[in-house]
């Protein structure tokens, strides 16, 4: 098993894609059980090369769960949004209200960010659309680097926790969970962090002025100004409501409320005139290739965890947990600091699809809640987005962003909103009532009188 977790930490520094190499790790190591079990080596539960193909029924049973149809759905949701021409809507407006303040341009970001989140959850193409609509503004206005491109960063990521998340699809899929519980139970933390965001830049902008410099004055703040702001939120407000209301008021499962979202944001993309069959075309296309990469990691993951418990990956993790002396508490933040060292080098969807499974019984056999620690969890793999070297918003920031704005400038501006993601893992752990009190009030209001 040892083995086994030290061959894949090193060949994920050889570039390979990931899929292949839990896939060939799988094949290799039940090859050495398999030789080793021959020899009269009892250490693998596999005990013939015909018993390995119990991993076509395994991936069968992925590929027909309806649970996983949201993933397509809220993928192509996504990217429809990302072309409708809301967010330019937003920024437009939202510039006019907050642009007045000291550090607006900067909340202006997280706001959008935070809308963007609960209409797509698509972490790069939000990061990208934040980038392209702020860096220009941000720049005219003589923002610090290291602000705007942190800011864009951190917001940009939000789409990740906050539902509808695909992360979290997976996550409920991989333990057997009600995707709509930990949709509700993800909404209070996922707007936590983007308060706390809020009050760093408020922070931040008045302790350094010239991280965010005063806005020059323009005309007064007019009635239409404020009212063009609440009119830009309504579409996006439309479909968050369609999406997750439908699922928190029990009127649709996650899968038919994703169908409901998809077409909703061709309806919007429509309604801004920005769509066309050229972009049915390309949005169907990005989401089939993301798809397609999610499902294939599905396969090697599933391939390498069938092997790893064969080798008895199950008890080595169990035994190695229940025996640090940390007692309970301890256990659960050995675990998320496990999540946080294994975010600078690997996805979120490898640590979802790999750590997850294996350390969830043993936090459930230890008496807490596992819709809470699996929120816990994605809060805290929310920083594998932003922690190098593969922190893949900080590509996705790069790629778009000025040429004054190097890799150093968004490497320091990351550094506080990684720190704020730390701390609103501590907040979660510490109140569990962030993430259970959304769904407890839900069910006692859904209860019949």
């Amino acid at each position: 098993v040892t083995a086994m977790f030290v061959g894949f930490i090193v060949l994920i520094f050889t570039g390979y894609p990931i899929a292949w190499i839990m896939g060939g790790l799988a094949l290799w190591f039940a090859v050495i059980g398999l030789l080793l079990n021959s020899l009269g080596v009892d250490t693998f539960l596999l005990k013939n090369y015909a018993s390995f193909t119990i991993i076509v029924d395994r991936i069968w049973s992925v590929m027909s769960n309806w649970v996983l149809v949201a993933l397509p759905n809220f993928v192509f949701m996504g990217l429809m949004l990302d072309r409708s021409g809301v967010a330019e809507n937003l920024m437009t407006n939202f510039v006019k209200v907050f642009g007045r303040l000291r550090g607006g341009l900067a909340i202006t970001v997280v706001l959008i960010g935070l809308l963007l989140a609960a209409s797509t959850g698509i972490v790069g193409a939000s990061v990208v659309l934040l980038a392209t609509l702020a860096f220009p503004i941000m720049m005219e206005r003589g923002y610090s680097k290291e602000l705007a491109s942190g800011v864009v960063a951190g917001a940009g990521t939000l789409g990740i926790l906050i539902p509808p998340s695909i992360m979290l699809v997976i996550m409920a899929d991989q333990l057997s969970l009600s995707v709509g519980d930990l949709f509700m139970g993800a909404v209070v933390p996922g707007v936590l962090m983007g308060v706390l965001y809020i009050v760093y830049v408020i922070v931040i902008a008045h302790l350094k002025p010239h991280m965010a410099p005063a806005p020059p004055k323009g005309p007064a703040l007019t009635l239409r100004d404020i009212a063009g702001s609440l009119y830009a939120v309504v579409p996006p407000a439309a479909l968050i409501l369609a999406v997750l209301g439908s699922i928190f008021f029990g009127i649709a499962t996650p899968t038919e409320a994703s169908a409901l979202g998809a077409l909703g944001a061709t309806i919007l993309a429509a309604a801004n005139r920005r769509l066309s069959l050229d972009v049915v075309r390309k949005v169907s296309r990005e989401t089939m290739l993301t798809t397609a990469f999610i499902f294939g990691l599905f396969v090697g993951a599933n391939a390498f965890a069938l092997v790893l418990r064969a080798l008895g990956g199950d008890e080595f993790v169990s035994h190695l947990l229940h025996g640090l002396p940390f007692g309970k508490d301890g256990l659960v933040v050995f675990i998320l600091f496990i999540a946080f060292l294994a975010g600078f080098f690997l996805d979120w969807l490898e640590i979802t699809l790999i750590i997850l499974p294996l350390v969830a019984p043993v936090v459930k056999a230890a008496g807490f809640d596992l819709n809470w620690f699996v929120v816990l969890f994605a809060v805290c793999l929310q920083t594998s987005f932003l922690t190098p070297p593969v922190g893949f918003s900080l590509f996705y920031v790069k790629g778009v962003a000025p040429r004054e704005i190097t890799t150093q400038h968004i490497y320091r501006g990351v550094i506080p909103f990684v720190i704020i993601q730390v701390f609103a893992v501590m907040l979660t752990f510490q109140f569990p009532q962030l993430v259970t009190w959304l769904p407890e009030k839900m069910y006692s209001t859904q209860q019949p009188k």
